[in-house]
């Protein structure tokens, strides 16, 4: 038998799974690995990950392990864009074209040259969110659970390159890991500066959330002790003081609405860590992404909140969405000199009870 071992946010506990009553580990959970075969996706690699508690993700390979589709027993956690996952194209690098190929998803990440809007950086074109998501990971391995073995963790591992010869040459390596009977994901990133020239890094991480866990009346939890509308007028209205940003509206009408965005500093514990989340009441339901403001300085919430396309996310991020240029002003380009590396730690972890619930709607107050 399993050991109880306790969830971070509050007492909920894992599951049990009796080793006397199946043979296959996979009965209890583990990572099945395909191919996508059909549309603008095939050729794609994925790992559909089942924690066996409950929660269901899939990881793709060739988006730069990012991850798509998620699932909380029936219901989804995500926002999925029209076209959905397509294959990594370097065409879409330039301007804002990144668009055309964002597969929306639980987890799209952004950089690692330059997040947010397109721009000119001292003679360096760039485009939006950067070249990750069109980017193939090479698999470095796959571990599997086996409870007989008294094996609970399941992980994946792979490297992403980035950059061109006598340019900048910079590697990311990606862990993603779960344990059976639990419903979260940790990730660890580890940025390496490969190449013999110092390189300008940025990175944002794009969590989408859609419908059913964004509804009417949802929640945004965030403790947070300033917050700072994107520099354009529809954002500085709706984050405008004494708004409640935080409580979800109805999809705009037909053709109406402009998505906004603001800037949300939490309040973090002493070592920087803290928890920002998002909560429907009425499903039971809510997911906390836990990060460290040390390594992310802020977190962005985009609200979309539009007809079909009716989607909010969190992105704990280094810089803002003025563009590369800007955030060199503000000082916030990070510079990594070569042979330097830059690690950032976060998970994604669902709520399925009251308490955990409260703990995270305990944020707002």
């Amino acid at each position: 038998m399993f050991g109880i071992k306790q969830n971070t946010l509050s007492g909920m506990t894992q599951q049990e799974f009796d080793n006397r009553k199946f043979i296959n580990p996979a009965q209890a959970g583990g990572i099945e690995a395909y191919t996508l075969d059909d549309g603008a996706g095939r050729g794609v690699r994925a790992l559909c990950i089942n924690t066996g508690g409950g929660l269901r993700y899939r990881v793709l390979v060739d988006r730069g392990l990012d991850i798509d589709q998620a699932f909380y027993n029936q219901h989804s956690l995500t926002f999925l864009t029209h076209r959905g996952a397509t294959a990594p194209t370097r065409g879409l690098d330039s301007g804002v074209r990144w668009l055309k190929g964002f597969p929306g998803g639980l987890l799209t990440s952004c950089g690692p040259f330059n997040i947010c809007a397109p721009c000119n950086d001292q003679g360096e074109e760039l485009g939006l969110h950067g070249e990750h998501s069109n980017t193939a990971a090479s698999l470095d391995c796959v571990v599997q659970p086996d409870p007989h073995l008294g094996k609970d963790e399941m992980s994946i591992s792979g490297v992403v390159r980035y950059g061109a010869f006598n340019g900048p040459c910079l590697e990311l390596r990606r862990t993603i890991r779960s344990k059976l009977g639990q419903n979260r994901i940790d990730f660890v990133d580890e940025f390496y500066n490969a190449g013999n020239k110092v390189v300008s890094h940025a990175w944002l991480l794009h969590i989408n959330f859609g419908y059913p866990l964004v509804d009417e009346g949802s929640e945004l939890c965030v403790a947070d002790k300033k917050v700072e509308p994107m520099d354009n007028e529809d954002s500085i209205r709706f984050f405008s003081q004494g708004r409640n940003y935080k409580r979800l509206s109805k999809p705009a009408p037909e053709g109406k609405g402009a998505p906004v965005v603001g800037y949300l500093y939490p309040k973090a514990a002493r070592n920087g860590a803290t928890t920002v989340g998002i909560v429907n009441r009425k499903l039971n339901l809510g997911v906390a992404i836990h990060y460290n403001t040390g390594e992310f300085g802020r977190c962005g919430n985009w609200q979309s909140l539009m007809t079909r396309e009716y989607v909010t996310a969190l992105e704990p991020m280094t810089g803002k969405g003025g563009g590369r240029h800007l955030d060199r002003a503000e000082g916030l380009v990070i510079e990594l000199q070569p042979g330097a590396r830059r690690n950032y730690h976060y998970s994604i972890e669902v709520a399925n009870d009251k308490a955990a619930i409260e703990s995270l709607r305990a944020l707002n107050h």
